[in-house]
């Protein structure tokens, strides 16, 4: 029996929220189920291809929604969970009791842990640790900016592995490993620590070049990195050096999207006025209350500098 199970790609919450759903399958539903794993990424249109639902039973754990039939498990905490109204209809109508949502939560780790538990009476003590990293990392419940850009923990420093992989199958390990090792065992693995030097040189290269890139204006903080190939970077690079900053909107572009990322700085000294999912929507992309992002073809570079400008002039304060 085959369970294919879709996460949220290069997010440290998604690869979570699959190494939890797996233990909890295999603990009660199907231990000798034969777990294969995808990444799944947002971009223009649609964010599925028929092919991967190839499972017995096919899961998303951390993405949005998708009403194929072959969908038997769903589990997801974004506000922007649905990529139409007949999507949504579809989840509303389902009965299946295997699909479930709640945009209150912080994390799909911590969520699907409370639901395994409430739900189907199983809990995974050893999980702990992840569960928590996971709240952290996807809520941004840091210490303060320094925290997430210093990397200082394994969770972080796993993060950026995560953040920074092309490889699908070496997330996949990943996912299988975290399923039966703790966060500090796996990072100290050779394979992990072979990717992670570079890694962590290119991330304080990134640290460097937002330094030098990051504009401030009226409570927003901005920069282009189009021109230089990095596709994603740690987001509270901004806030390190911008404490004073309420928002932040940054445009990457890679070989599959051009991206607009809109986040809002939690230690900010003046409150967050706009629902940032609720403003990506209104571009065709989506997200939480305090962080989101909008995907658009990657030929579509004036587009999303367009979107940017027009972002930007929509979240700036009347005055500093």
């Amino acid at each position: 029996m085959k369970l294919r199970i879709l996460y949220h790609g290069n997010c440290f919450d998604g690869v979570s929220s699959a190494a939890i759903f797996t233990k909890f399958y295999k603990a009660k539903i199907n231990p000798d189920a034969e777990v294969s794993y995808t990444p799944t990424m947002h971009r223009a249109g649609n964010a599925f291809d028929q092919e991967q639902f190839d499972g017995d039973e096919n899961a998303i754990v951390d993405f949005k929604y998708c009403p194929d039939e072959r969908l038997t498990w769903w589990f997801d905490h974004h506000q922007s969970a649905f990529l139409s109204d007949e999507d949504e209809q579809h989840f509303l109508a389902d009965e299946s009791g295997k699909k479930f949502l709640d945009t209150t939560s912080k994390s799909c780790a911590e969520f699907i842990a409370r639901i395994a538990k409430e739900n189907f009476n199983w809990e995974d003590k050893s999980l702990e640790e992840l569960i928590e990293w996971a709240h952290i990392i996807d809520g941004a419940l840091y210490e303060d900016a320094a925290q997430c850009v210093e990397l200082k923990s394994s969770a972080l420093k796993l993060m950026q592995v995560i953040e920074g992989e092309k490889d699908p199958a070496f997330v996949a390990q990943i996912i299988r490993d975290l399923t039966t090792r703790s966060l500090d065992e796996v990072l100290e693995s050779d394979k992990i620590q072979a990717r992670l030097k570079p890694i962590l040189k290119q991330h304080w290269e990134t640290v460097e070049l937002i330094k030098s890139r990051a504009k401030y204006s009226r409570g927003v903080v901005s920069f282009d990195l189009t021109d230089k190939e990095i596709e994603g970077y740690n987001k509270f690079i901004p806030y390190y050096f911008y404490p004073q900053t309420t928002y932040n909107v940054a445009l990457t572009q890679s070989a599959f999207r051009t991206k607009i990322s809109v986040g809002s700085n939690p230690w900010a000294p003046r409150p967050r006025l706009h629902n940032i999912a609720e403003l990506c929507e209104s571009y065709g992309g989506g997200g939480h209350a305090v962080v989101g992002a909008v995907s658009l073809k990657p030929d579509e570079l004036d587009l999303g500098k367009k979107y940017m400008r027009e972002i930007i002039e929509k979240l700036q304060f009347d005055e500093d």
